[in-house]
């Protein structure tokens, strides 16, 4: 068996558990509204569902490499997998 190369290890610690999930709550909407979980992440893709204040979502990443510059997160409600805006997502 040949030895891993070092920077191959170096990227796989960096890189974590690959099923590591971050836990998000629905936080900072203005009153009576609820946070659209979108199927890109942008703010004009279709609504796949929606998750009230305080609601728990499951994260898998972050991006702002998106059409507006804002920052996006993956996440899991229920069934539902789609994207959500960060800023209404505090960490659990």
């Amino acid at each position: 068996m040949s030895p891993i190369p070092a920077a191959l290890v170096l990227l796989l610690l960096a890189a974590g558990p690959a099923a590591a999930a971050d836990a998000f709550r629905v936080d900072g909407l203005p009153r009576g509204e609820t946070l659209s979980i979108r199927e890109t992440p942008d703010a004009a893709a279709p609504a796949l569902g929606q998750a009230p204040p305080g609601a728990r979502l499951r994260g898998f990443g972050c991006t702002a490499d998106t059409p507006s510059g804002l920052t996006w997160c993956r996440v899991k409600a229920g069934p539902i997998l789609g994207w959500a805006r960060r800023r209404y997502l505090s960490p659990e």
